[in-house]
């Protein structure tokens, strides 16, 4: 499936571009103007200026790979839409809604969908099991991508991109006149962009699968492996020890495989070698994956960056002393900092 560089799957793209130029103030007055022709005609252009930025394309994140990126991605467990627009509006290149692990489903990851396409940021919806059922109805919604969990074969991969395309190449059902995908049928271009646009992961995560691994990335159709280390540690026996020397060792040979892989497609176009994929962990830093050479790392998750700050914050006041009195002399120096409006 070849990378697009046109609009991204998402509906993003028909969203407005970013930091859009300043508009002159409009200027009320009680007499009426009278409107010229030439006024009329200058208005037509700026509408048609300020509409060809409102559609102005997105960058997928699959033309992006292919850029030669590196993309920064967090996981969203909380189905927050307020933390989705946060995670968009600080930077990060790509958020997961998490529908495997996080409470929600098709509803609940709608709206923060739809919170993401508003700050242009690509989503990717993690499923709760590779099957036809969930890839359709996700894929109507309209993300970037979808991440298909526990993909242990290349027959498995094979399958699970057979979900995300339309017959004669795949089996998903067709809705796509009155579906969020297609702009409610208003995006005419949607059926022949939507399968080269959409990013499909296929997560490894068992040793059946990091044993496969060089066969899964090799599927047709299959454009990232993503590593699960913690499913891999606990499938290898070492639940409570996913830093395990021999996890790592397992990790280390798969991660090899699928660079290599990649190095063999860059010199020898034609065949698929899909990208690398991983979470960070508090052994393995999202910056060790970057220096490994991983194309998409996940750093974090919403839950967990909120967990750190919220315990931080308490027990930076839990552990503040103050002498009797010492509250009236730092009054003072407040006042004197200019923190006070009196």
């Amino acid at each position: 499936m070849a990378a697009s560089v046109t609009a991204a799957t998402s509906v993003s793209h028909l969203l407005p571009a970013p930091k859009p130029k300043p508009r002159t103030p409009l200027r009320l007055s009680v007499l009426p103007r009278r409107r010229s022709r030439a006024a009329g005609a200058i208005s037509a252009s700026a509408s048609a200026s300020a509409a060809s930025d409102f559609l102005a394309p997105a960058p997928s994140l699959k033309s992006r790979l292919a850029a030669g990126d590196t993309l920064y991605g967090l996981f969203l467990l909380s189905f927050s839409p307020t933390l989705a627009e946060i995670a968009a509006l600080a930077g990060y290149d790509y958020v997961v809604v998490d529908m495997e692990h996080g409470p929600g489903g098709i509803t609940e990851a709608l709206a923060c969908l739809r919170a993401l396409d508003a700050a242009r940021t690509p989503a990717v919806l993690r499923l709760p099991e590779a099957c036809p059922v969930w890839a359709k109805k996700a894929l109507d919604l309209g993300p970037a991508g979808l991440m298909l969990p526990a993909v242990e074969s290349p027959a498995a991969a094979a399958e699970a991109v057979s979900h995300c395309r339309y017959p004669p190449r795949g089996v998903r059902g067709a809705a796509y006149p009155i579906v969020r995908a297609s702009a409610y049928g208003l995006d005419d271009s949607y059926l022949s962009r939507c399968e080269d646009d959409t990013l499909i992961i296929c997560q490894v995560e068992t040793a059946a699968g990091v044993a496969e691994i060089d066969a899964i990335a090799a599927v047709e159709g299959v454009d990232v492996v993503q590593m699960g280390p913690l499913d891999l540690s606990a499938s290898m026996g070492y639940l409570w020890d996913p830093g395990n020397r021999k996890v790592r060792a397992a990790l280390r040979e798969a991660e090899r495989k699928v660079l290599e892989a990649r190095k063999k497609k860059d010199a020898a176009p034609g065949t698929n070698a899909a990208y690398l994929g991983g979470f960070a962990m508090p052994n393995d830093p999202p910056e060790q994956l970057k220096h490994r050479g991983y194309h998409m790392v996940a750093g974090a998750v919403d839950i967990g960056l909120f967990r750190k700050a919220a315990l931080e914050d308490v027990k930076r006041f839990k552990e503040a002393s103050m002498e009797i009195g010492e509250a009236e002399g730092e009054e003072e120096d407040e006042k004197e900092d200019g923190y006070w409006s009196e």
